[in-house]
């Protein structure tokens, strides 16, 4: 089970003010339908299951939390991780400015803006989901909301949000303690249609960088949550491939009702050169490691260094140590 850091700050909570923290998404509300699509206010309960994960989505009276509510997610997600890689405490509530969330998030800052904004709140704690699926090496049967609580701390006179406290689930927290993220566009924000933003964040979970993926139009259509008929849903997808604006991706329908999915040339990064280490650190591994074969265990670490990114290392030696010292291998 992961450890989390429940600490945080004095006062038992962490405050948003990482300026420009890249926005980032938690992967299981990306491989899984649990926001509504629609426009209108959904009170519809969401039943799904795939490839053995069940999760059941419950509106409160306001209705489903949309795809459009999940930038507060989002927001919040994106801070906690700027803090946690800056080695920074976090906490479960946050504390943050309403405008600075509408700005990053792309949304007016007019009056309207706020009371969306507020309503959107209202969604996300009401929304109740049932999932077995894992957080952070937790399987959570029971009940939650997305966000547990929320409540404006400061408002002007005229009643507008200007600070806000949340305290996210304790599912979606295990998730950014665990890392469980994957970086989005900063276009996301620009996507208006709902189905667009939900086929990129299917395409960012499942393509990434790799040269193509394709789905089914059934497949998809279940993992999408669309409430469509799935002719209607195939012709969005066909109206998709062929505006081509979905950041980061291409699509394109292909014989047999599949959708492949193709990176852009800028997330296609150029093959990584393997790192090298010299044998003053394979002397300095042999000793943390007796008896060991340290080619062996160079080969381990240059497959963690793989499977994690292949990013460029400044200092290979100091990155193979460090890895032994954490326990690797």
């Amino acid at each position: 089970m992961t450890d989390l850091p429940v600490t945080g700050p004095p006062g038992g909570f962490f405050l948003c003010d990482v300026l420009d923290a890249i926005p980032k998404g938690d992967m299981a509300t990306m491989e899984h339908p649990v926001f509504s699509l629609s426009t209108r206010p959904d009170l519809r309960i969401l039943r799904y299951e795939h490839a053995g994960a069940r999760v059941t989505v419950t509106p409160s009276v306001k209705g489903l939390a949309t795809i459009h509510d999940k930038d507060i997610l989002i927001y919040c997600v994106s801070q906690l991780m700027a803090a946690l890689n800056a080695g920074r405490a976090v906490a479960r509530t946050l504390h943050l400015r309403a405008a600075d969330l509408l700005a990053a998030t792309g949304r007016e800052s007019s009056g309207d803006g706020y009371r969306r904004l507020r309503e959107a709140f209202e969604r996300l704690a009401g929304t109740r989901i049932t999932t077995d699926i894992v957080t952070g090496d937790v399987e959570t049967t029971t009940g939650f909301g997305l966000i547990e609580s929320w409540e404006i701390v400061r408002k002007t006179r005229g009643g507008r949000m200007v600070s806000v406290a949340v305290t996210l689930s304790d599912w979606l927290y295990r998730a950014v303690c665990a890392k469980s993220v994957l970086t989005l566009s900063r276009d996301y924000f620009g996507l208006r249609k709902p189905l667009e933003r939900r086929l990129y964040e299917i395409a960012r979970k499942h393509c990434g960088r790799q040269p193509a993926w394709r789905c089914s139009v059934e497949v998809l259509h279940l993992k999408s949550g669309s409430a469509s008929p799935r002719r209607v849903f195939r012709k969005m997808l066909r109206d998709m491939a062929a505006a081509d604006a979905l950041p980061d991706y291409h699509l394109e329908m292909e014989e047999g009702d599949v959708l492949r999915v193709r990176p852009r040339a800028h997330l296609v990064a150029p093959p990584a050169t393997p790192p090298t280490i010299s044998e003053a650190a394979r002397d300095e591994a042999r000793a943390l490691r007796p008896g060991m074969d340290v080619h062996a265990l160079e080969a381990e670490w240059r497959g963690v260094w793989d499977r994690t990114g292949r990013k460029k290392l400044r200092a290979p030696d100091r990155a193979f140590l460090g890895w032994l010292k954490k326990g690797g291998a």
